[in-house]
């Protein structure tokens, strides 16, 4: 009996979770019908209404500020136009693309156009035949086909049925753009950049006529000090398929990226990370919603040590100089081109101008440069960065590494005279500078007096009795021939006269060299970044100048990014290592006054610019140049100032600018405008020599 018991109760069991299931299985199949035939047309009515795509939301990109929060790069809303596959036919899908196209042109905006032909006349606008050929072959074209014959096979591909030529052409641009591009239900392709807000709230407004059509809101790149501190700032332009190939996960192939200056040593910083939004759109192209599902995060802003102002007047009055020389001004004519000017803190490094002209304007690169226009900067070479790319012999403003040298050495004394007859009597027996059928040489000559009038023998004598690797030694503890570690791209390291420098061009020193060398010339190759280093470590006494141009990196929370992260980011960037560090030099406090005192007296006295500082209310140490490299005469003018407690070093350079004293008034300005001194106009000395004084 329990055995019978206990089976009934197993069999009632099964019998109620039989019962159970036939339930469900009755309702699932309850609701199915509900699903495929009460509701079926409804359900899929909406299923064919509700398509979701994701794309992506742009971070802002990161602003580039001054010193002083002068923006210098900045971001704007902007808007762009995207096409998204939709299941239209070719009549709407062309009628849309055609009133887009008139939105478009009505508010004098552009779409992307790469149709190689026009219409009305009909002409092929490929120069290149081969390429031509090439087109066509791709195209299903025949080779022999005219542009008309050519256009109507498109027309006819895209069954575009506009009778009006131009019309027609509109829509056949943008679907050969389609063609060449591709586009999907989830991943559009552009048609236009930077659209007005007009034409984006038309498109907007006609949403339902635009079948597939919608409009980014992207983030773009402006400059609003136009051409300021380009060659600093650099600027943006399309990734490249190599740029896009080593970081995928960052970026599409249709983004931008710096492409040079800070915008791309920082572009890690600046890039900011996207975020992304849901768009629910019906099969005909109708959006019906929008959300973000992850929010982008905006770029760091980098803060520079330049000052606006300061760069403003240096680039200005660095133009208008080699336009003066140029135009003879100065009492000679000499067909420059080219220059830079570098305006640096002797006791932090801070780079507070820095100037390379010509220059360019970076707002050009948005969207594409024209190749018009690149052809012009290329031809000048205006996108070149004279400052830190440009190396050059520094002639007599090197002599004063000479003069610390042999002072340093022992090799001669602050009392030490030599005696100038004009013509050295070692090597290729060189002559002073102001030798000539008319003058000697300068007689007596102490340090103070060599560089005042920047005697070339007094430092031939010295560069002699140093030798070439003491001579190096000086120049490369004062930063010279190293790059300076300044954090730009594309900075050149120079040479430093030496035996190894010789031995890398397959020759050996010379004493000629030797004595080439002690003046700036020989192998002595730096930029003038690196002059300005070398000129404040001279006016602080020896303290070690590394000269920066970054002041703050500021995250878009407002945090400031550690100086150590920074450097290590910039130093493994660059390649920068411990020998791009200058350490401090120990000079004797008694040579580097009579050095100062030589330096004063080229601005006073009878110095050889003392034409340009007359009547300046500031003391100045500095130092003229003029070196031959090849048919043309370099001039520089190397300073710092406040004499008594130097603030700032300026060094100028403008090649083939004939004389050192032609450029001194670019340095005096300068000055000028850091001290606010708001001196009166000052007359330049219109009778200086025609002649080109050598290694002056």
């Amino acid at each position: 009996m329990a055995r019978k018991s206990e089976l009934e109760k197993s069999n009632l069991r099964f019998n109620i979770i039989t019962s159970i299931v036939y339930v469900i299985g009755v309702i699932l199949l309850i609701q199915l019908f509900n699903l495929q035939i009460v509701h079926g047309e409804e359900y899929r009515e909406t299923s064919n209404t509700r398509l979701s795509r994701e794309t992506e939301v742009e971070a802002a990109r990161g602003k580039i500020y001054d010193r002083t929060g002068t923006v210098l790069a900045d971001t704007k809303m902007g808007f762009n136009v995207e096409l998204y596959k939709t299941k239209v036919s070719n009549d709407e899908l062309n009628n849309a693309l055609l009133t887009f196209s008139q939105i478009l042109e009505a508010n004098k905006d552009t779409y992307i156009d790469e149709l190689p032909l026009t219409v009305e006349p009909y002409e092929y606008t490929m120069e290149n035949q081969e390429e031509l050929s090439k087109w066509k072959k791709t195209n299903k074209i025949d080779n022999a086909a005219s542009a008309e014959e050519a256009f109507y096979v498109l027309k006819e591909k895209y069954d575009v049925k506009a009778d009006n030529p131009q019309d027609a052409r509109k829509i056949v641009a943008l679907r050969y753009t389609i063609d060449l591009t591709g586009y999907t239900a989830t991943k559009p392709i552009e048609l236009a950049e930077n659209i007005s807000r007009a034409s984006a709230l038309q498109i907007e407004e006609r949403n339902g006529e635009l079948s597939g059509i919608t409009i980014d809101v992207v983030s773009q790149r402006e400059y609003p000090q136009s051409n300021l501190a380009s060659h600093i700032v650099g600027y943006i332009g399309k990734i490249s398929q190599e740029e896009y190939e080593k970081d995928t996960e960052s970026y599409n192939r249709d983004d931008y990226i710096g492409k040079n200056g800070i915008e791309k040593l920082f572009e890690k910083y600046l890039k900011g990370q996207d975020g992304t939004k849901e768009i629910d759109m019906s099969v005909d192209g109708t959006i019906t919603g929008e959300y973000t599902t992850k929010e982008a995060v905006g770029g760091s802003s980098i803060v520079l040590t330049i000052d606006a102002n300061l760069q403003s007047i240096t680039e200005k009055k660095l133009e208008e100089n080699i336009k003066k020389i140029r135009a003879g001004e100065f009492g000679h004519k000499y067909d420059t081109q080219g220059g830079a000017c570098v305006v640096l803190n002797v006791k932090t490094g801070e780079v507070l101008a820095m100037a390379s002209y010509p220059d360019y304007n970076p707002s050009d690169f948005i969207g594409g440069i024209t190749q018009a226009k690149l052809d012009e900067y290329n031809k000048n070479d205006a996108l070149f960065n004279r400052a830190i790319q440009g190396t050059y012999a520094p002639g007599s403003i090197f002599k004063m590494v000479t003069a610390i040298a042999g002072l340093q050495e022992g090799k001669v004394k602050t009392s030490t005279t030599f005696y100038d007859t004009g013509v050295y009597p070692r090597a290729h027996k060189p002559v002073c500078w102001i030798y000539t059928d008319y003058h000697t040489g300068h007689g007596n000559v102490n340090v103070v007096d060599a560089i005042a009038k920047s005697c070339n023998y007094y430092f031939y004598e010295v560069g002699y009795r140093l030798g070439i690797d003491n001579l190096s030694k000086y120049a490369k503890a004062f930063g010279l021939g190293t790059k300076t570690g300044i954090e730009l791209p594309y900075e050149k390291d120079g040479t430093v006269a030496s035996n190894e420098a010789a031995e890398a061009e397959g020759e050996k020193m010379t004493e000629g060299g030797l004595l080439s060398a002690a003046i700036g010339q020989s192998y002595n190759d730096f930029t003038p970044l690196q002059m300005a280093k070398y000129i404040a470590m001279v006016a602080n006494g020896g303290k070690a100048v590394n000269p920066t141009i970054i002041k703050n990196v500021i995250s878009s929370s407002g945090n400031q990014v550690s100086t150590e992260e920074v450097n290590n980011f910039v130093n493994a960037e660059l390649g920068l290592t411990e020998e791009n560090t200058t350490k401090d030099i120990d000079i004797k406090k008694e040579y580097i006054e009579a050095v100062h005192k030589g330096m004063k007296s080229v601005t006073s006295g009878d110095g050889t610019a003392v034409n340009a500082f007359e009547g300046f209310k500031i003391e100045v140490g500095g130092k003229t140049g003029s070196t031959e490299a090849g048919s043309w005469v370099n001039a520089w003018f190397a300073g710092f100032a406040p004499y008594d407690d130097p603030e700032i070093a300026v060094v100028v350079l403008v090649e083939n600018g004939g004389h050192g004293n032609y450029t001194a008034e670019v340095v005096r300005e300068i000055i000028d405008e850091y001290f606010g001194m708001n001196v009166e106009e000052v007359k330049e000395d219109m009778t200086a020599s025609k002649e080109v004084e050598t290694y002056r």
